[in-house]
């Protein structure tokens, strides 16, 4: 990390902890609950928001989960409790509630649709068990999608880790969160890690359900804003391009307010 690149990121990080003190301060709040997944971005979050001096709590909600993102996220939270007193954390084994959710529900023959089905229920247990653990401690739930997932392909479960009620790093390319949790010494295991939502209880990276990684993403994402077409581009760049339009399209209704039906009669 360069002199620059560490200045720019000890300004991003300052400002991220002093915005979310004075949010938790004027919602009259004690603190933050985050839900720890062994990836990058709940690690940063998690680490941002023990910045802030507030109780932080920290939970594991594992559905089958991986046993490599499990060690991570234990490595993570053992790591933050030693560095910040006010890091607690708690473990919600959601498999047994998972599975009786799938007792209480019909099956489909579409084994696509039912896999998604079911990896976004993983996603809204989970949100459900973070606002139960909000509601019972007075705590915010701290969001963890960043710039890319939230605004432009839109890879997050609605209602489910979009369902929060903070965004502190929703205005962070993947680039940027990279670069802030070196900074901010989050483990390198975690560091080092491919990118992966953790719902279909396998190691399937984010890059194998996109069709393409952040990096490229965020280039694509960047020519968008800047009025770029298909048609400026041939080869990879072109196929990046398509996938990051159709998925930005597809999945505007998680990135838009929900529509209403207005009454003028």
């Amino acid at each position: 990390m360069t002199n620059s690149t560490r200045f720019q990121a000890e300004k991003i990080n300052q400002h991220i902890v002093e915005w979310l003190l004075d949010y938790a301060i004027n919602a009259k709040v004690k603190g933050f609950v985050v839900g720890i997944s062994g990836g990058i971005d709940s690690a940063l979050v998690s680490t941002l928001c023990a910045q802030t001096g507030l109780p932080t709590l920290c939970v594991e909600m594992p559905i089958h989960q991986a046993e490599s993102h499990v060690s991570r996220g234990n490595e993570h939270i053992a790591q933050l409790k030693e560095r910040f007193p006010n890091v607690t954390n708690e473990k919600a084994d959601l498999t047994p509630i998972f599975e009786s959710f799938k007792m209480a529900v019909p099956t489909s023959e579409n084994d696509a649709l039912l896999n998604l089905s079911l990896a976004n229920t993983r996603a809204r247990l989970r949100m459900t068990t973070l606002y139960y653990f909000a509601g019972i401690h007075s705590l915010l739930v701290a969001g963890t999608g960043n710039k890319v997932e939230d605004f432009g392909v839109g890879f997050f479960t609605k209602y489910g880790d979009g369902g929060v009620d903070i965004s502190p790093i929703g205005d962070l390319m993947k680039s940027e969160v990279h670069e802030l949790s070196a900074y901010l010494e989050v483990p390198q295991s975690i560091l080092n890690a491919k990118p992966t939502d953790g719902l279909f209880g396998d190691d399937r990276s984010d890059e194998d359900q996109i069709g393409a990684n952040y990096d490229e993403l965020e280039w694509a994402m960047h020519n968008d804003e800047n009025g770029k077409t298909l048609n400026d581009f041939e080869g990879r760049e072109a196929e990046v391009f398509k996938i990051y339009k159709r998925l930005n399209t597809i999945n505007q209704h998680k990135m838009q307010p929900i529509p209403i039906c207005r009454i003028f009669i």
